[in-house]
C-alpha cells in the first residue's frame, strides 16, 4: 500500500517500484488522500484548466485513472479535500475543511478501514517532513503512521473492520541530495545541462539533512511505466519539462534505483535491503502471523 497526498504523487515518488512489484504479481494499492482540487495547472502546454474545485477534481480523477493503468496498480481515494500550498509571510490559514486541518483520528479512520480491508504487508509513505513542507504531505505522513501503528490494535478505531497488522513501513526518498548530485555530475560530465543545479544549491543553502537510506530497489526496467504515469497527469507534468530532462539511458546507468528508509519493521530483516518484502516473503510462504489467510504479498 503506497499512501500519497495528491494524484500525481504516486507517479513521481516510488512509481517504478510499484510498477515493478505489480508486474511481478504483487497486489499493489495506491491510496490518494485528497483529490488534488487545489492544484494549479503546471504544464504550460495544457491550456486553461477548470475554474472550480469540482472541475479540477474531475480532471485529476481522469488523469489518475490513466496513471494507475500505466503502473498496473489499483487505486483508492480517501476523499479529503486538497489544502493547497499556502504562500506569503505570514502564511494564510488553510481552507476550512481541508485535509491539513482534519483531526488526526478523523483523517486516519478511512485509511485504517482500508488497511484492515486490503491487509497489506508493506506500506510506503513520506517521512515526517512530508518530503517538502506541503501541509497535505505532512498530514499524509501523520495519517499513514497512525494507520500503521493502530490498524492492528483491536482497541483502536472500533467499527473500522477486523484488526490487521502491517509488517513494514517505509518512507520514500526519490529526491535525495545524493541522487540529484550523482545525476547532475553525470550530465555535466557529458556536457549536458542538468535540471538539478538549483535544487542542489537550494538544499545546501538551507542545510536540509539527508535521511538514512536502508533500501534500494532496482527499477530501471520500469522507467517507461513511471514516465507513462507521469505524462498521464497532463495538467501537472510538462513532457518537455523537469522530469524528462535526464536521458533515461544515463539515469539507468548512474541511478537505476528508487530508495527508501525503513521506518519500522515487525519482522527480522538485514540492512541494507534490496526488496521491500525482505523478511516478509518467508512468513507469507509459511502462513505465519498476520499472513495466515494470504497466499501472496501485498503492498
Amino acid at each position: 500500500m503506497a499512501v500519497h497526498a495528491h494524484p500525481d504523487d504516486e507517479s513521481s515518488k516510488g512509481a517504478a517500484t510499484t510498477a515493478r512489484y505489480a508486474a511481478e504479481g504483487v497486489d499493489v494499492l495506491v491510496v490518494s488522500c485528497t483529490g488534488g482540487e487545489r492544484g494549479d495547472v503546471l504544464n504550460p502546454s495544457f491550456g486553461p484548466g477548470p475554474t472550480t474545485l469540482e472541475g479540477m477534481r474531475e480532471l485529476r480523477r481522469s488523469e489518475m485513472a490513466r496513471a494507475r493503468e500505466a503502473l498496473g496498480v489499483r487505486q483508492q481515494w480517501l476523499g479529503f479535500v486538497d489544502s493547497g500550498l499556502p504562500e506569503g509571510d505570514p502564511l494564510p490559514p488553510l481552507p476550512e475543511g481541508s485535509f491539513g486541518l482534519q483531526p488526526l483520528d478523523v483523517a486516519a479512520r478511512p485509511l485504517v478501514e482500508l488497511v484492515r480491508e486490503f491487509r497489506p504487508h508493506v506500506m510506503t509513505t513520506y517521512d515526517p517532513s512530508g518530503g517538502y513542507p506541503h501541509p497535505d504531505h505532512i498530514m499524509c505522513h501523520k495519517v499513514a503512521f497512525e494507520a500503521f501503528r493502530k490498524a492492528g490494535d483491536p482497541s483502536c478505531y472500533p467499527g473500522a473492520g477486523a484488526p490487521w497488522e502491517v509488517f513494514k513501513l517505509y518512507y520514500n526518498h526519490d529526491f535525495s541530495l545524493a541522487r540529484m548530485r550523482t545525476v547532475h555530475e553525470a550530465m555535466e560530465g557529458l556536457g549536458l545541462v542538468s535540471p538539478f543545479g538549483d535544487w542542489i544549491e537550494s538544499r545546501a543553502a538551507r542545510e536540509i539533512p539527508e535521511r538514512p537510506v536502508t533500501t534500494r530497489i532496482q527499477v530501471s526496467a520500469y522507467f517507461p511505466q513511471r514516465d507513462a504515469a507521469l505524462v498521464a497527469h497532463a495538467s501537472q507534468i510538462d513532457p518537455e519539462g523537469f522530469f524528462f530532462q535526464v536521458p533515461r539511458d544515463l539515469e539507468a546507468d548512474v541511478w537505476p534505483w528508487e530508495e527508501y528508509e525503513l521506518a519500522e519493521s515487525r519482522v527480522p530483516t538485514t540492512l541494507p535491503e534490496d526488496d521491500l518484502f525482505a523478511g516478509v516473503r518467508d512468513l507469507v510462504g509459511t502462513g505465519e502471523g498476520a499472513t495466515a489467510t494470504t497466499t501472496g504479498e501485498r503492498a
